[in-house]
């Protein structure tokens, strides 16, 4: 959070004195247009967007954070694992939770949806909101990247944390529409990106209200409720937002339909996509990938003029220093 504040503090001070609010960004079309957009809404004019209108939405594996060489969601899953089967001993026996206890990498890579499904189902339920809560903020307070040995929260990324910094600075309410787990992105939103908990969208488990010993709980059941991913996420921002954003970022072809949605407002808006193409200092990946493909909206991008930004060439730096 201090990071964020002073981070914010930087970018205002910029600002004011009409500096370059994006300073971790080359000087090129990506700035530019960020920059030009962001001024042609924000003055009024024949393009003055008001500020109750300036919605912006973002993912978050892979355009916000990193997501290699696996989802942090399901890292964390992966780690949830003993406890659950502490708690449920009958699952070491049980594929695909034997498979993780016993550290087989050649059966974890066979994982399709249906293992992933079960074991991200049996780590996430089970417990109160607020105990889920409790287990997400300790795996972020001592879990490390393992490429990195960073923590999970500074393998974010340094030019889109300015970006979120200079759009809520210029009056934008912005949002992460993410396929992953809404009460895991929670815990870390605000004091990370600067978005409040009720600016964070996602997928979700089913939930129950329950009252134990006269004080309510809301548990954590083992079935999902809703997933917000492809075409969940413009049913999502209608059903959550209720308004059309006028920029929107992604990476991948699960943010395809969101960023499709949100084109929708004509000229004036921006979409961009996160492209991955830098091995030397983060990873290189798009239309083959098993984790953040990037096909069919790279080529929707040319089609419709979206902003693509290389990380290679448009980001001096990727992550925090």
């Amino acid at each position: 959070m201090l990071f964020k504040l002073l981070l914010i503090s930087i970018l205002l001070g910029a600002l004011k004195a009409n500096a370059d609010p994006l300073p971790s960004w080359h000087d090129g079309e990506a700035r530019t247009r960020i920059i030009d957009f962001v001024t042609n809404v924000t003055t009024p004019g024949e393009a003055y967007v008001p500020p109750a209108e300036r919605i912006a939405v973002f993912d978050n594996d892979g355009t916000l954070w990193a997501e290699q060489p696996l989802y942090f969601q399901l890292q964390f899953a992966l780690d949830r694992v003993p406890a659950v089967v502490a708690d449920n001993p009958a699952l070491a026996k049980t594929p695909p939770f034997n498979s993780v206890l016993k550290h087989d990498r050649e059966a974890m890579a066979a994982f399709g949806h249906k293992e992933i499904a079960q074991i991200l189902l049996q780590t996430h339920s089970g417990m109160t909101t607020d105990e889920f809560a409790d287990v997400v903020n300790a795996w972020i307070d001592t879990a490390r990247h393992p490429g990195t040995d960073r923590p999970y929260t500074e393998m974010v990324y340094q030019p889109m944390l300015e970006l979120l910094a200079f759009l809520q600075l210029s009056g934008f309410k912005t949002y992460i529409v993410s396929g992953g787990g809404v009460a895991f992105m929670r815990t870390f939103s605000e004091r990370v990106y600067g978005i409040p908990p009720e600016q964070v969208i996602g997928s979700s488990v089913q939930v129950e209200y329950t009252e134990v010993e006269g004080q309510p709980r809301l548990i954590r059941k083992p079935g999902l409720s809703f997933i917000d991913d492809k075409e969940g996420k413009p049913v999502a921002i209608n059903l959550h937002i209720g308004r059309i954003p006028i920029l929107a970022f992604g990476n991948s072809d699960g943010d395809l339909q969101m960023l499709k949605w949100a084109d929708r407002c004509g000229e004036n808006c921006l979409i961009g996509i996160v492209h991955h193409n830098d091995a030397e200092r983060e990873w290189a990946y798009d239309r083959d990938s098993h984790i953040g493909r990037l096909d069919k909206a790279l080529d929707a991008a040319g089609e419709r003029r979206w902003l693509v930004v290389d990380m290679k060439s448009d980001w001096l730096t990727v992550f925090p220093r």
